[in-house]
């Protein structure tokens, strides 16, 4: 076993996976893991591209600082590198982006710049139209400029294009492939069109991206849509791209790409983020629609452990309507934490209020429900602990029975939408109940939810 000098020695060199328990159709597909990386993701190879070739070239020196847009997870691996060799990394990230991102962000020592991400290139706020304001009027500043840096397909040519043939032992069929930057696109297919000239290169891309268009119908779009998968899809031409040897693309949905990675955990035991699991659903559309056998690589973009508070939420999931649970047509159809599948969270009368604290905070909730059994006697919110609190802290150590409301106002199940409006407007939670049995809690926030999935 070798020991390494540098935790920037273990970027490449990935693993192989070939895949079990997915239906493939006639195909075999292979699993490149890039969440090995020790950033977690592909993009290390670039950040390391990037920053290791601006060196080369006498355009940063250590101590320098370095400017960057970035959607996905070039950020992490720019910061990566960036850490080990002393540079100052200012990155510009969409609010989309997974808090686990920014907080990795933030502990590896780079500068956060949250900006929106409903808005389009030429768009102020505009992440990388914004990266590249912000290192235009740095002192010094270097924008890395991912989408037109030669250095982003440069790493794909010399590393993951010869890693994938080596492993493949020469024979691969089929590439499927997402697109951001579009360097692991355009470097593969420069790579193989000299080393593998028959290997043909698919598209996954997210539904509202401009790329499938253009690549299926010829014609480039000056409209795109929102997605909530991270890193992939444009709704520009990165200069960079070269797309000529993609043969087919396919516009997978975010709901289907969230659910393709969470079957990619649960059937080969591998935690991918959300780009993976548009890449995965392409490739098995791919796969189930041949009539022969061919062999298919795709790429485990990152790991999943960024997405945990998102598509591995089922709470998240159900927000978004991207899990669906039996409708019941009353109430029961806005109970996101329902208390038969003991998915409430809950506390017992006997408690200490520094437990009802804790337990709040660590399930990101407002109030509890005070159970003695399955009977509700009474609930607990911030105001009641903190009223309880104030002018003495010792009083944490008192039981919630000391500080619960008892007055409670019930809503049947049966009751109309509408009834929840007066109880809102009360400042209270809708407590919903079936005669003597409780059902759950409705927030503000369930109500908007909810009627946002009928939008949907």
């Amino acid at each position: 076993m070798t020991v390494h000098q540098s935790v920037l020695e273990l970027i490449g060199r990935t693993p192989m996976v070939r895949a079990q328990r997915l239906d493939t159709g006639p195909c075999e597909l292979f699993l490149k893991l890039e969440s090995a990386n020790p950033g977690g993701s592909i993009k290390d190879r670039i950040g390391l591209s990037m920053i290791e070739g601006a060196e080369k070239d006498g355009r940063i020196r250590p101590g320098d600082t370095l400017v960057e847009g970035t959607a996905g997870n070039t950020g992490l691996g720019l910061a990566l590198v960036a850490q080990q060799k002393g540079y100052r990394l200012i990155l510009v990230v969409p609010d989309k982006m997974s808090r686990e991102k920014i907080f990795n962000l933030k502990a590896m020592g780079a500068e956060v710049v949250l900006t929106r991400s409903d808005v389009a290139k030429g768009h102020p706020e505009y992440y990388q139209d914004m990266a590249e304001r912000i290192a235009r009027e740095t002192p010094g500043a270097y924008f890395i400029n991912q989408f037109g840096n030669p250095d982003n397909p440069a790493a794909h040519i010399q590393t993951t294009g010869p890693e994938i043939l080596e492993q493949m032992d020469g024979q691969v069929d089929t590439i499927v492939v997402g697109c951001g930057s579009s360097g692991t696109l355009s470097g593969l297919s420069k790579y193989f069109a000299e080393h593998s000239p028959q290997t043909e290169l698919i598209l996954a891309d997210p539904v509202g991206s401009i790329l499938t268009q253009y690549i299926n119908e010829g014609t480039l779009s000056t409209k795109s849509a929102s997605w909530m998968v991270e890193g992939i899809g444009e709704d520009f031409l990165p200069g960079i791209s070269d797309f000529k040897r993609v043969k087919k693309a396919y516009a997978i949905s975010d709901k289907e790409s969230f659910l393709t990675a969470r079957e990619l955990l649960a059937k080969e035991g591998i935690l991918g983020g959300s780009s993976t699991g548009t890449l995965l659903a392409a490739a098995l559309k791919f796969c189930r629609e041949q009539t022969r056998a061919k062999r298919v690589v795709t790429l485990v973009c990152d790991t999943g452990n960024k997405y945990l508070s998102k598509m591995y939420n089922d709470y998240w999931m159900l927000d978004n309507g991207f899990l669906e649970r039996e409708p019941h047509g009353d109430l029961r159809d806005l109970l996101l934490r329902p208390f038969a599948q003991r998915d409430t969270v809950v506390i017992g009368p006997n408690e200490l209020l520094i437990t009802a604290y804790t337990r709040m905070k660590l399930y990101d909730v407002s109030q509890l429900p005070v159970m003695d059994g399955h009977k509700l006697v009474g609930i607990v919110d911030e105001s009641d602990v903190l009223m309880h609190v104030h002018a003495d802290e010792t009083r944490f150590r008192d039981p919630v029975s000391t500080a619960m409301m008892t007055n409670l106002q019930m809503l049947a199940v049966s009751e109309p939408i509408e009834a929840l409006l007066p109880v809102f407007e009360r400042g209270h939670v809708a407590i919903v109940v079936d005669g003597e049995q409780f059902l759950g809690l409705i927030t503000r926030i369930d109500l908007l939810n909810y009627l946002r999935r009928k939008v949907n």
